[in-house]
């Protein structure tokens, strides 16, 4: 079901019409009132290119947070792949233990 949602990004009232719940999209365009924001307060720039800055900066965050999300699910590809190296190590000790411990 589309939900209608009205929200305010930098003093302009916008309909959105969306999937997701009214909670997420408000914190969604505060988000980008905040971005936005930011960039009108540090530079006497109009609201378009205010905007356009504010995607940028968003979609520099975004870029950053895939690549760390990358690293991280590599990473742990590594450590799984080490304990299953790991584990075939130890079922091996395991069955050259009890080997020795039967040859008495």
């Amino acid at each position: 079901m589309k939900n209608k949602i009205t929200v305010s990004i930098a003093d302009q009232e916008y309909t959105l019409v969306a999937t997701e719940d009214e909670g997420y999209m408000q914190k969604v365009a505060q988000h980008v009132d905040a971005k936005v924001r930011e960039v009108l307060d540090g530079a006497k720039v109009s609201l378009v290119d205010g905007a356009v800055l504010a995607a940028l900066n968003v979609a520099d965050e975004y870029f950053k947070e895939v690549e760390a999300a990358e690293n991280l699910r590599r990473q742990l590809k590594e450590y799984l792949e080490e304990a299953t190296k790991m584990k075939l190590e130890l079922s091996e000790a395991k069955r050259e233990i009890f080997k020795l411990q039967n040859k008495k």
